[in-house]
């Protein structure tokens, strides 16, 4: 069954098309969850609720631009309103008029797991911004909106974040990132 026939027949309600699609989309979209979670359960907990989701708003997705992009929007809108609830991301440092030299593809120099699991060690502002920028590709202006937070907060976060995962990867034997 193609993508287009799949959501098709899962806005026509068809639950077996419903579950093809969320065993075809969850292990991706709650490796995406649990970049944002610490714990197990509320990434699984934020996945499921972000299937509902799609499966309620299924009819405003318009066939245009990548289907499992749409998706992990909506998976990523849902982990950061459940940070939301849990967490006050203005409680952070400012710092102003910082420079952001170049993105650092941390990707490249470690495992999935070992990614994973040092953004774990992460304060929550720090790993929500890093997760937003780095690997959701949004600008400032766009995590700033999303947070309630400065813009200044947001580029500070980052660059706290790629500091401390410098510092872990360093520790752990790592050859430093540049960047």
């Amino acid at each position: 069954m193609t993508e287009k026939e799949l959501i098709k027949a899962c806005r026509k309600g068809d639950r077996k098309a419903q579950e093809v699609l969320y065993k075809r989309f969850a292990p991706k979209m709650f490796g995406v969850c649990k970049r944002y979670l610490r714990k197990y359960e509320d990434a699984e907990d934020v996945c499921i609720e972000g299937f509902a989701k799609v499966f309620q708003k299924l009819h405003m997705f318009k066939d245009k631009g990548s289907f499992e992009g749409w998706v992990r929007r909506i998976m990523v809108n849902e982990a950061l309103m459940f940070l939301r609830k849990k967490n006050n991301f203005n409680m952070t440092v400012e710092i102003s008029n910082i420079e952001i030299k170049s993105q650092v593809s941390v990707v490249d120099e470690l495992a999935a797991e070992d990614i994973l699991n040092l953004l774990n060690k992460l304060p929550v502002g720090y790993r929500t911004v890093f997760n937003l920028y780095a690997l959701e590709g949004y600008k400032h202006r766009e995590i700033a909106e999303l947070l309630g937070i400065s813009i200044n907060t947001s580029k500070s976060q980052y660059r706290l974040a790629r500091e401390r995962l410098q510092s872990m990867i360093k520790g752990i034997g790592y050859e430093k990132l540049s960047g």
